[in-house]
């Protein structure tokens, strides 16, 4: 039935195990699956809610910020290979991190979106919102939300 699986990370533990579960389900159903990571462009955490002090130029930072995607990214081709699994990676850059999920999984003619849900309530919920939620209502594409 699913033969191209996008799994987003953002470097979280739970991403983490998304991938391991994402990747252990593609060969389950002999389905490749392109790892993503959207480089978040607003200039301060949300996480935090602290600003970044730029400590850089903007071009050092978009260049950190690349490094920091494919470190992210080298996890989805690392499992992908020691299961068997055809892999791919990609990033960009995005003002909303939903968006460049939803637009990869076209780009790359994925069939399926394999992701982590965190799970935030209350107060934290309200003020970030949920990645996943805004994925699952904006998107055409099948989404398997893995907690």
């Amino acid at each position: 039935m699913f033969k191209h699986i996008l799994i987003p990370t953002d470097g979280s533990e739970l991403s983490e195990d998304a991938i391991k579960a994402g990747i252990a389900f593609a060969k389950s159903i002999g389905a490749k699956v392109t790892g993503f990571h959207a480089i978040d462009l607003h200039p301060w955490t949300f996480e935090d809610y602290v600003p970044l002090v730029e400590a850089y130029t903007p071009e050092q930072r978009a260049e950190q910020e690349i490094l920091v995607s494919q470190g992210l990214l080298k996890s989805v081709t690392d499992w992908a290979e020691s299961a068997g699994v055809p892999s791919e990676v990609r990033y960009a850059k995005c003002v909303v991190p939903f968006e460049g999920i939803i637009k990869a999984a076209e780009d790359t003619a994925c069939d399926l979106i394999f992701m982590a849900s965190h799970g935030r309530r209350g107060l934290t919920g309200l003020l970030l919102g949920s990645e996943t939620t805004k994925v699952l209502t904006n998107c055409r594409i099948p989404v398997l939300v893995y907690r």
